[in-house]
């Protein structure tokens, strides 16, 4: 493919977000269909604001898409539990690796390499101490296997490949409490992890913390033509999900956002919030927040708490503080009643 053919972000930026998915849709199937000519992006003007189409920000109809990134937003898999005869809680989980077309924005469909037909992938939730197994499958094409951040014996560090058709259960204590992630360790590294194989994995500390409204949220990009650059960025895999369909919240309630950054090809990702303040928490490990600020980053694999109380009803925007991220599908609102 020429250089010429290529759909670029930066194509997308210039023709506006519903544009751009029209555009990267047709490039998408064209890439699909080697006998259809390849779409090339139609050149505007310099700042056109006035010709680009916004209708994408406004689109209320709740597609398969939005639907797996609103379930996502507040579903936490506590495993299937039991007690062991010493008394320690064991959770056990099913994983299993496939390939699925997801939903990425309306009517593009990314061609994901998933953990339970999700990108991203399930929350995994337990409390420090817990004896965890995670009975992997892998149904997908590809060699795969799942990494914890965390504490655990190396043999369990989810660097052994899975091939198809095989599985492996990974078993270890729960520790150290806090806020981890997991993902695809099987070479190459970007292209697993890029295909949507990666997700959040919460170990609660044994004294609760003080009750809220608990949300996931996974930063996350798609390259859709290969080319190393991201086409499209997402809090839990969805396109302006939560811009469309704010998230909803009670004037002064207590919001926990459990956030971490799994977007491959670009160095750091960001959250801002409009008009508020939040405290956050690297990593969940300290009583004590190391900032309070309206805005933090976070290089890839990194993560952290978000505290926050909303004073004043009405609308609160939230989005990356790179505005070329923003603009490509990572914003969204709280709604405070």
């Amino acid at each position: 493919m020429s250089v010429n053919d290529k759909v670029s972000r930066r194509d997308i930026l210039k023709i506006g977000s519903a544009g751009a998915i029209g555009l990267a849709g047709s490039y998408f199937l064209n890439k699909m269909t080697p006998l259809t000519p390849t779409v090339k992006a139609e050149s505007k003007g310099k700042n056109d604001h006035a010709n680009m189409n916004h209708n994408n920000m406004t689109d209320l109809t709740k597609t398969s898409g939005y639907k797996m990134a609103e379930r996502l937003l507040t579903t936490f898999d506590y495993g299937k539990v039991s007690v062991l005869p010493n008394g320690q809680t064991l959770r056990e989980y099913e994983v299993v690796a496939v390939d699925k077309e997801i939903e990425i924005a309306k009517g593009i469909k990314f061609p994901g390499w998933t953990y339970n037909g999700t990108i991203p992938g399930p929350t995994f939730r337990c409390t420090e101490g817990d004896l965890l197994r995670f009975h992997f499958f892998n149904k997908g094409s590809h060699p795969h296997s799942i990494h914890f951040h965390g504490i655990h014996p190396p043999e369990m560090d989810g660097l052994d490949p899975i091939y198809p058709g095989d599985k492996f259960t990974y078993e270890f204590e729960a520790k150290p409490y806090g806020m981890q992630v997991y993902h695809c360790h099987v070479l190459p590294l970007a292209r697993h992890i890029h295909k949507g194989l990666y997700g959040n994995f919460i170990i609660d500390p044994k004294k609760p913390r003080e009750e809220a409204l608990e949300l996931n949220m996974v930063m996350n990009g798609y390259d859709l033509d290969l080319d190393g650059e991201n086409e499209f960025y997402t809090v839990n895999g969805y396109a302006f999900a939560f811009m469309n369909h704010p998230i909803k919240v009670k004037k002064n309630q207590l919001v926990r956002i459990y956030l971490s950054n799994l977007t491959e090809f670009d160095l750091i990702n960001s959250f801002h919030l409009h008009a508020n303040y939040f405290t956050y928490y690297p990593t969940g490990r300290s009583d004590n927040p190391s900032q309070f600020t309206d805005t933090i980053m976070q290089c890839q694999g990194e993560r952290g708490i978000l505290e926050m109380r909303f004073p004043y009803p009405g609308k609160y925007m939230f989005h990356a503080h790179v505005s070329e991220f923003a603009e490509l599908g990572w914003m969204g609102f709280f709604e405070v009643e």
